[in-house]
């Protein structure tokens, strides 16, 4: 987490930005990861020119002969007169260019990288932001996403048409829940910064690094680990161009989704300006609209409403609303090939909605496809933004339902308030969850127990309920009887002290006469 001294620099850097002219939260973390993007680049070019002079093999360089003067630890020296043009007209062109070198003049990177523009105008304040990240740890492989949930964290306009940043915590349990194989195609139809994808990635790298590939240091006391992937050699081409999907419909956000994955080492990501609902989604993207992936993640758009004349009609045929939180869970379903999974976010509603679209989806949901976990999240999961009480829904395309996993989660680790503070270790039930959900995925125990966090239903039960999701509907409460003692035995009592009171206040009264 980002604490400390580091949240003061970052705050402060915030407000930097805010009396220079910039008030755009979006701009600011924008321009903060054009920034973190140029020194990330030196650093990786450093360690690759440190192990070829080891090696004695080549590598293909990010900077030319005549790039060395866009390399951080080269411009970021400058006066600031000189160094605001430098930047403006030298270092953001070379971004540029490398996108293009990179993954092809047309490919989607190079097109956001096209519009990439330095929106500092005061060289001062430029100054202040480039010695801020300087400041930064970045050389811990967790730094990076501890900041952008830190920043994204002052996105005051966050929760306007149910779009809330999503706790990188509860990302983690998602992906550890699902197991992502190298052979995957995985997608975020609502990406958002890539937060799912790029824990996606963390997680192949932790899975498929030998005991050599793994680097530990210490730093102020606590243990860093960092992957190498080095098991991933033959997958390393597919991983880089092929696996990791993204759209969203905010160009500024899906341009720092894309920095964002590349930084962690995604090569090449797949990413689109789209609005994934609509009707030119199969037009422009024949091959990521239907039967495309094996694992989709996300948290899609809650309380939104659609025109449905501007909705995919293969959609509306699964489920006939205007409600993006439906839509979404359809849209998911079509994006899926027959036996792939998701791990999606839902709003409470979506469980126990008793109009004709909910219960058409939780209907198609256990009848023609495999709804495999219904896990209940704590309301107070996405404060500050709001106290939606949400759950997650992991689902298979294809097949029926036999049984379904439930789990109550009562405590993810942090406080349930708008400080959202962390509690002990910070993993509250989430370990429980993941080791619960992988035994009932195994058959080797028995999840009958109603009474207790995690349980399982039949589909059969879940048809006897109007195909009802809502945990409370199935969850049976132990009501223990409170014992008392008997009411003369506590009068008895109580009369005695009120006698010794007495006796201590005649002692008193003895005392001052």
């Amino acid at each position: 987490m980002i604490t400390g001294e580091l949240k003061n620099r970052i705050d402060s850097l915030w407000t930097e930005f805010w009396t220079g002219g910039i008030t755009n939260p979006l701009t600011v973390i924008e321009q903060i990861t054009f920034l973190m993007y140029s020194r990330l680049l030196d650093m990786q070019e450093r360690k690759d020119e440190k192990r070829g002079s080891v090696t004695r093999k080549p590598h293909l360089s990010r900077f030319g002969e005549a790039d060395q003067d866009c390399r951080w630890e080269t411009w970021r020296h400058y006066g600031a007169d000189e160094m605001l043009p430098h930047v403006r007209d030298k270092v953001f062109p070379h971004f540029r260019r490398l996108a293009e070198r990179s993954t092809g003049v047309g490919s989607q990177f190079a097109a956001f990288m096209k519009d990439a523009q330095l929106m500092i105008q005061k060289p001062t304040l430029l100054v202040k932001a480039v010695n801020a990240v300087q400041d930064l740890p970045l050389e811990r492989g967790d730094t990076k996403g501890d900041l952008y949930e830190y920043l994204l964290s002052k996105l005051t306009t966050a929760g306007i048409n149910g779009q809330f940043r999503t706790p990188r915590h509860i990302i983690r349990m998602m992906v550890e829940l699902m197991q992502p194989q190298p052979t995957d195609r995985i997608c975020d139809p609502s990406c958002g910064t890539a937060g799912f994808l790029i824990e996606a990635y963390d997680y192949l790298l932790r899975q498929h690094t030998s005991e050599a590939g793994k680097h530990v240091e210490v730093i102020d006391g606590e243990e860093h680990i960092t992957y190498s992937g080095d098991l991933l050699g033959e997958h390393r081409q597919h991983v880089d161009s092929d696996m990791f999907h993204a759209y969203d419909f905010d160009a500024t956000m899906l341009r720092i989704a894309t920095m964002n994955l590349v930084m962690h080492g995604v090569a090449e990501p797949d990413v689109h300006y789209q609005d994934t609902l609509s009707q030119s989604f199969e037009e422009r993207h024949p091959k990521g609209s239907k039967d495309a992936f094996n694992l989709i993640l996300a948290n899609p758009p809650f309380k939104g409403t659609l025109d449905e004349l501007d909705v995919a009609p293969d959609i509306l045929r699964t489920v006939k609303t205007k409600k993006t939180e439906l839509l979404f869970i359809a849209l998911i379903l079509r994006m899926l090939k027959v036996g792939g999974r998701s791990a999606t976010i839902v709003p409470d509603g979506v469980l126990f909605g008793s109009s004709k679209a909910h219960v058409q989806l939780r209907h198609h949901l256990i009848e023609n496809n495999q709804l495999e976990a219904v896990i209940s999240l704590p309301s107070g999961v996405f404060k500050p933004y709001a106290g939606v009480s949400t759950a997650i829904i992991v689902f298979a395309k294809g097949g029926k339902t036999e049984n379904v996993f439930f789990y109550d989660v009562q405590a993810d680790g942090f406080t349930l308030d708008d400080k959202r503070n962390r509690i002990g270790n910070g993993k509250g039930d989430l370990p429980d969850v993941q080791a619960k959900y992988l035994q009932w995925c195994d058959g080797k125990s028995d999840f009958s127990d109603r009474t207790a966090k995690a349980f399982e239903v039949s589909a059969d039960d879940i048809r006897a309920q109007s195909y009802d999701l809502s945990i409370n509907r199935y969850k049976v409460t132990k009501h223990v009887a409170d014992k008392h003692d008997d009411p003369i035995q506590i009068l008895g009592r109580l009369k005695e002290l009120e006698a010794a009171i007495m006796r201590d206040l005649s002692e008193l009264e003895g005392l001052l006469t």
